[in-house]
């Protein structure tokens, strides 16, 4: 059967799954991208070679964003923050685990905008449209689930038993 034989319904929803699928992809690997590029900038990276003086301006904007924790916890959150955004970022880009990994990106991002909102108010959170990635977020979680909950009932349609 040639695309010209393709009943117009059915070639509709093969391209809008495709587009979906792109748009994915777009969302993953901007939201992955967003999150190394944060963790260059507290390195210095976009600036040129490693440099570890940027780290300790990172762990000053920590305690800003956290005004309301305690300051002894501050470099604890400062890398725990780094670390998160790391793996996140990388399992992001490469597509592993994504239902796992956006949920986590969704999480991380609520509570960084919930401490700036806290901290800064309302305003800067929305500036930086961590709400809005933390909703991608949300949204890519949500697709993973749906796929996969698509897979595990096709695999049991086809005899196949859990």
């Amino acid at each position: 059967m040639t695309s010209r034989e393709i009943p117009s319904n059915d070639r509709s929803q093969s391209q809008l799954q495709n587009a979906e699928r792109w748009g994915v992809i777009y969302a993953r690997v901007a939201l992955g991208a967003a999150f190394l590029s944060a963790v260059a900038s507290r390195f210095g990276l976009w600036h040129g070679p490693l440099d570890v003086k940027y780290f300790a301006n990172f762990i000053q904007y920590t305690a800003e964003v956290n005004s309301f924790m305690p300051t002894a916890i501050i470099p604890f959150l400062a890398w725990g923050a780094t670390v998160a955004e790391t793996s996140l970022g990388i399992l992001l880009v490469l597509g592993l685990w994504p239902r796992w990994v956006s949920l986590g990106s969704a999480v991380l991002l609520a509570m960084f905008g919930t401490a700036m909102a806290i901290s800064s108010g309302i305003k800067s959170p929305m500036d930086y449209s961590v709400f809005s990635a933390s909703g991608a977020a949300v949204l890519l979680a949500l697709h993973a689930f749906r796929q996969n909950s698509n897979q595990s009932f096709n695999y049991e349609a086809e005899g196949h038993s859990s």
